[in-house]
């Protein structure tokens, strides 16, 4: 029998019997969320910025290790978190403690993006009015593209205000966050500015979940329900992120409806074995691949969607291990200690 990762097993009985997650009481869902693990202890300077963007100033956190750089700077990745659009911050295990194990792990600068947030879906209690850009309108596409783009661009413009080198700018992200990665690389690939590489951990490129194949299926039907996402949520987000429902023409929105990929930078696709929306990260490395585009796929075994938001949890570690990897970071002997 397929199983989750055993620190997961061990709190499956806290949401093995509920449909959907929101259906989970909240002590349970404290208890599934808790840390396994404290956080770990790097040596950086954590600085709050911000740069200009089309919808205004967009704030960023700059994650620099302690120390003189190399000579031409370090390298550099622009991540982005996830949280279906309309939730997530800087503060969040995805991003901060992402950012942290990234940066220590590879000597490489990382600039954690604050990008706008879309309304959160009525079908959650949201309202229309609740995020709005610079006009007084909802925040929709491309308003969260253009502040992602916006930092890219800035980090490339003026690399020593980063203390980074400007060939070796690479964007990444996580679930949403994976999405607006891909997008931006997208349009910088348009422009005949590809960034250095685009790293996408657990994406959902596509407005509907493609096809699940046999062994996906059967990894599906083996996690708890409630750990997977319902067709309305997905069909929600859509709504809240474009203002209508998709349309198979929305190649400008969906990465995973792009016409042509030629020209995309190397890349790596993580996915989880129990999550559904590894058919999406699946079908887009197939396309890359047939684009002769230099990918690395992954199935991160014994977790669902999500596992990057967990602190001190070990397929999180292994996870940054190989995103420092795709750095330049040497393969790791031991980890740093964690926080006391």
């Amino acid at each position: 029998m397929r199983r989750l990762a055993p620190e997961l097993e061990a709190r499956r009985h806290l949401v093995e019997d509920y449909a959907e997650f929101g259906q989970i009481p909240e002590a349970a869902v404290a208890q599934w969320k808790a840390p396994f693990g404290p956080p770990e202890d790097w040596d950086l300077n954590v600085v709050d910025q911000t740069v200009p963007g089309p919808h205004g100033p967009v704030p960023v956190r700059v994650y620099t290790p302690v120390g003189a750089p190399p000579d031409g700077g370090r390298p550099c990745l622009v991540w982005m978190h996830g949280g279906a659009f309309s939730w997530g911050d800087l503060d969040m295990a995805e991003a901060h403690e992402a950012a942290r194990g990234i940066a220590g792990r590879a000597d490489a600068v990382v600039v954690s993006v604050d990008y706008r947030l879309c309304p959160v879906m009525p079908e959650l209690g949201g309202t229309v009015g609740d995020r709005v850009d610079e006009r007084g309108e909802p925040v929709r596409f491309p308003v969260p593209q253009d502040d992602c783009t916006a930092v890219l661009d800035a980090v490339r413009a003026d690399p020593a205000r980063f203390g980074v080198d400007a060939a070796r700018v690479a964007i990444g992200g996580a679930s949403a966050g994976a999405f607006l990665a891909a997008a931006v690389t997208l349009r910088a690939v348009e422009d005949g500015r590809a960034p250095w590489q685009t790293l996408l951990v657990y994406p959902m490129l596509h407005p509907w979940v493609p096809a699940l194949g046999p062994e996906l299926a059967e990894a599906v039907e083996a996690a708890p329900r409630a750990l997977q996402f319902p067709a309305w949520m997905i069909e929600a987000t859509n709504r809240t992120v474009l203002g209508r429902e998709p349309e198979q023409s929305d190649d400008q929105a969906f990465p995973g409806l792009a016409a042509r990929l030629e020209g995309f930078p190397p890349t790596y696709v993580e996915n989880g074995e129990f999550d559904a929306f590894r058919a999406s990260g699946e079908l887009f490395s197939t396309r890359l691949r047939a684009a002769r585009v230099d990918v690395v796929e992954v199935t991160r075994a014994g977790v669902p969607h999500g596992h990057l938001d967990s602190v001190g949890f070990g397929p999180a570690r292994d996870t940054l291990d190989d995103l420092a990897r795709r750095l330049g970071a040497p393969a790791p002997a031991d980890r740093p200690p964690s926080n006391p």
